[in-house]
């Protein structure tokens, strides 16, 4: 099988900490899907301006176009709706896993607070909570408690892989 690995969830919820201790431990790529979102869409964030689902559009073809071409690999992406992990889906061109990282706003919020040097602001929390669909069980996502260690975070996740894995 192989392995295309969403690390999803809200801003702030630790998809790119998460993905790159993930990618150590099972020795593969990580890429962070902020990296492939359009200019444009960094500039109206950085702003304070929430995506719409047009924006979104060329965004999440490119991160399906990237599980196509580069797996095995893992990316973060926010994956907040329902249809954009099933277009991530279609356009990967095989299965995908979804990994929805879980937490409550207040400790995601301290988080967000707490980082530097990345241009979502704490402003677009609301608008990410309002945004989430969490996946529901026909979509065969495994959801993670954030609020532990990463360690733990990661462990489990790879238990969950694993078991999935012929």
């Amino acid at each position: 099988m192989i392995m295309r690995v969403i690390i999803m969830g809200v801003a702030g919820c630790g998809k790119t900490s998460v993905g790159e201790a993930l990618g150590k431990r099972l020795n593969l790529p990580y890429r962070d899907g902020d990296d492939l979102h359009p200019a444009a869409n960094v500039e109206k964030m950085r702003k304070g301006i929430p995506l719409t689902d047009e924006d979104r559009g060329p965004w999440l073809q490119q991160v399906g176009e990237t599980l196509l071409r580069d797996a095995p690999v893992i990316i973060g992406c926010s994956a907040l709706r329902r249809r954009y992990r099933d277009k991530i889906r279609e356009t990967a061109g095989g299965t995908v896993s979804f990994i929805h990282l879980s937490g409550s706003r207040a400790v995601i919020e301290t988080r967000m607070a707490a980082r530097q040097g990345h241009f979502m602001p704490v402003s677009l929390l609301d608008s990410q909570f309002a945004a989430l669909e969490v996946p529901s069980p026909d979509e065969g996502a495994f959801s993670v408690d954030i609020d532990q260690p990463l360690e733990a975070i990661v462990r489990a996740i790879e238990i969950h892989l694993k078991g999935d894995a012929p």
